[in-house]
């Protein structure tokens, strides 16, 4: 049983409740065989059949007790496991959004999609399922062990001697099924991150004739984790077949020496009953677990990778008020450091620069500068140290702040779209827009005729199983989004046209350059042609900005920025 179970809201009066239900089902098993075995050793005396109907009639009233109390058991966890499965999703959510984009960039895209979608419904099947099993194995064995002894000890511990055995089995091969299962598992994580990336950039490698390569690459996978799957379903029929193999013999034992029992007089023919009877009741809760076991491994594996994001340290939030962004704002940032966990050299290292109203800031330097870095920083997304932050003149302590993140509009590299229509992609952040809106923000984002080629315009479903669209048009979404909300004064921009062919990129260009008005703009790039349209640029080498500075500025110092400016002009320093 995972430890965090038990740092689930309400897991303890779950607990409570299923112990109650466990010791009533108990209770009215017990007294179902007393009754059953009655009617049977009175008619096997020859009494009338017309006289049993007093036991006949408690027999089937505490079979329909019984029944009852494993309905209303079932209906309370469905109820608990979806109330639970909801609190993950939403925590996991929240923890995603907290932890930023390095999560994604770590885990893979795809393994976190799969586990808020399909792994926290693994975890509602998990709760279900393996919590009443395991209290049944606990509680109803011990009370029909304890009852078989008041009727017949020698019966009582063959019961008790061949527990162990079946649980030893029960432990070898579910040992064995955990390993195949984590095996499963990983292979399915490869497998979603290999997919969803594939999908992504389906369009450029048929461009660049490479379809064919990851098409086999997916295949691999895809049959590793087939083989995989396998494995763990013959581990898992094994296990049940010995489980059942193992019960039979146990019932078979117990029925051998009942009736030697019986043959030499020693035991009297209704006790025997009543622990024939009870028999496969001792051994079914834990045949029970045994089987469901195996159906709910799935699920917690899912719940032990869930745990394992949810137990990673939050960002520590500022609370500090800060204003609206507006064209008198003014920030100022004095040496700010990020150091990441596992690295021996900060990613950014004493970083300064100073800002006010509405400026467009491009960032520039070659791959592993700290571009990115630093928009993660700006964003919240990255714990970093700042000896002093300074906005409108007031100090905060972190931009990890809500107040700032609202005002914060973020355009990463590959923008993600839901699996939802085109409308409601769009209007994502503004759920509250007008379909006029929204067709004037398709328009300043050049989207008009890409909806109007849709067949179903508007109400196309896109995303992951939807419509597939190109790197071009999925940043013209984010773009739609983004002048759909001009509430958001700060935008943030991560390599957003980094994949994109020189062509795609000119358009969308054309298209971003006014949403830059009336903003504060950080834009982050490795192509140049961009600072040109920037007020200020900061070059980055290393972790630190070596320059910052106007384009003309910057030429005019032939530093750093100037010999960026000629390899890619020239493909050689200066």
């Amino acid at each position: 049983m995972d430890k965090a179970l038990f740092k689930l809201s309400g897991i303890k009066e779950t607990f409570v409740f299923l112990s109650v239900m466990a010791v009533l089902q108990g209770t009215f098993t017990i007294l179902q065989a007393i009754y059953l075995a009655t009617t049977i050793t009175n008619l096997f005396h020859k009494e009338q059949l017309a006289d049993q109907l007093l036991p006949m009639s408690l027999f089937f009233v505490c079979f329909v007790a019984k029944h009852i109390v494993i309905y209303f058991r079932e209906k309370y966890m469905t109820c608990f496991s979806m109330k639970t499965g909801s609190n993950i999703r939403k925590k996991l959510t929240a923890k995603l959004f907290n932890l930023g984009p390095n999560i994604t960039a770590t885990e893979g895209t795809g393994n976190m999609v799969t586990m808020a979608l399909e792994g926290i419904s693994n975890v509602e099947q998990y709760l279900k399922l393996f919590l009443p099993k395991i209290m049944n194995m606990f509680v109803i064995p011990v009370m029909i062990f304890i009852y078989s002894l008041t009727i017949d000890i020698r019966s009582a511990l063959i019961l008790l001697l061949v527990l162990p055995i079946l649980i030893f089995f029960l432990i070898l091969l579910g040992i064995a099924a955990r390993a195949k299962a984590d095996k499963q598992y990983e292979s399915y994580q490869v497998l979603s991150n290999h997919f969803v990336d594939s999908l992504r950039g389906l369009q450029t490698l048929r461009f660049l004739g490479l379809s064919k390569k990851y098409d086999r690459n997916i295949r691999n996978v895809s049959e590793q984790y087939r083989k995989a799957t396998m494995g763990t379903l013959a581990v898992a029929f094994l296990s049940t077949f010995a489980l059942e193999f193992f019960t039979s013999i146990s019932i078979a034992i117990v029925a051998l020496f009942l009736g030697l029992g019986l043959i030499k007089g020693s035991l009297l023919l209704l006790p025997s009953l009543i622990i024939l009877i009870l028999a496969p009741e001792y051994f079914a809760p834990i045949r029970d677990f045994g089987s469901d076991y195996h159906a709910t491994l799935d699920g917690k594996n899912a719940f032990t990778a869930i745990s394992s994001i949810m137990a990673q340290p939050s960002f520590k939030q500022d609370t500090t008020a800060i204003s609206t962004w507006n064209d008198q704002s003014t920030i100022s940032i004095k040496n700010m450091t990020v150091q990441h966990e596992g690295s021996n050299t900060p990613s950014l290292n004493q970083v300064s620069f100073d800002l006010k109203g509405y400026q467009k800031v491009g960032i520039i330097g070659a791959s592993g500068s700290g571009k990115s870095t630093l928009i993660h920083a700006l964003s919240g997304f990255a714990e970093s140290n700042v000896s002093e932050v300074l906005l409108d003149g007031e100090s905060i302590n972190s931009f990890i702040n809500r107040n700032w993140q609202k005002q914060i509009y973020y355009i990463p590299q590959h923008p993600y779209l839901f699996h939802d229509t085109v409308r409601n992609n769009i209007a994502f952040y503004t759920k509250d827009a007008t379909d006029e809106q929204i067709r004037k923000a398709c328009d300043l984002a050049g989207l008009t005729e890409v909806i109007n080629s849709l067949p179903n315009g508007f109400d196309e479903i896109i995303g992951e199983t939807g419509r597939a669209l190109s790197g071009g048009q999925e940043q013209r979404i984010a773009l739609a989004r983004a002048f759909l909300d001009d509430s958001r004064k700060i935008l943030l921009f991560d390599e957003p046209t980094a994949h994109l062919d020189i062509e795609t990129e000119w358009e969308i260009k054309q298209r971003m350059l006014p949403l830059f008005e009336n903003r504060l703009v950080f834009f982050a790039t490795h192509r140049l042609h961009w600072m040109i349209d920037m007020d200020m640029i900061l070059v980055m080498k290393n972790g630190e900005i070596v320059e910052q500075g106007t384009h003309e500025e910057l030429l005019a110092k032939q530093g750093y920025y100037y010999d960026l400016v000629y390899q890619q002009t020239y493909g050689s320093e200066a």
